[in-house]
């Protein structure tokens, strides 16, 4: 892989809190970065930012990850001004209303959509880039809520755990021609998302450190990574609890 100072990255989900977390990381290294979201006006103030820490370059577009056609658009604006991508993350998301999704079918798949079948949407349009050039590496954030089923967050967890699989399929087919899929499966991190949760401060981290640990999974190509890595543990744990015992839990 590229040294970093040289790195071309994009980010769709660029204003999301670990996301603008990973950007500034890479901005202070040099980079130059390819950002994506929604909301134009925290894109124009986040590529100020960066641009401010060091970026070597920093472009950004508009867009809906849900509206698929634009995800070709977005990836045709990239090849245009980078060429070729050392590193692409997406980390778009969102955090449903459990109780909601079990009342208003509409909602629940329109938040399904949007934490699977648009993040799959992106996969598949930028594996064809990647495997195309020959390298680099599709980073994507799913959740260990995708694990095992809770009956707390479960229409999140089924789409982190469609993430899973769609990814290992994935990482097999580009491995062979040189393009790494990495995983990322963050616990409780203290970002705007969970402003609203009771988190467990011991178990919850900043944005900044799951940032740190991600670039490091890039850096070593990773298949999979927890963060903090302790979650690996606690989820080796909850999978393990016999679903006769799991399901009378309040978890």
């Amino acid at each position: 892989m590229n040294p970093i100072s040289s790195q071309k990255v994009l980010i769709i989900g660029a204003t999301s809190g670990i996301a603008e977390a990973v950007a500034r990381r890479y901005a202070q290294q040099g980079a130059s970065l390819f950002l994506v979201a929604r909301n134009s006006e925290k894109l124009t103030v986040i590529a100020s930012d960066l641009k401010a820490r060091g970026a070597l370059d920093v472009q950004y577009f508009v867009m809906d990850a849900n509206d698929t056609p634009q995800i070709q658009s977005m990836v045709n604006q990239v090849e245009k001004t980078f060429g070729v991508l050392d590193v692409a993350l997406i980390a778009h998301g969102t955090l449903p209303d459990q109780a909601k999704t079990e009342t208003d079918v509409n909602y629940a798949i329109t938040e399904f959509r949007t934490n699977a079948e648009s993040v799959i949407a992106c996969l598949t349009v930028l594996a064809n880039k990647f495997e195309k050039q020959g390298h680099g590496v599709i980073a994507v954030i799913g959740s260990v809520a995708g694990d095992r089923g809770r009956g707390s967050n479960y229409l999140y967890g089924s789409a982190k755990a469609a993430l899973e699989s769609f990814t290992s399929g994935l990482r097999a087919r580009l491995f062979k021609k040189g393009v790494h899929v990495l995983l990322i499966k963050p616990g409780f991190v203290a970002t705007p998302m969970t402003a609203d949760l009771n988190l467990p401060e011991k178990l919850t981290a900043t944005p900044e450190v799951v940032a740190e640990l991600i670039q490091k999974g890039i850096n070593h190509r990773k298949d999979v990574i927890y963060t903090p890595r302790f979650w690996a543990l606690i989820m080796l744990i909850i999978r393990s609890i016999p679903t006769v015992v799991f399901k009378r839990l309040s978890l």
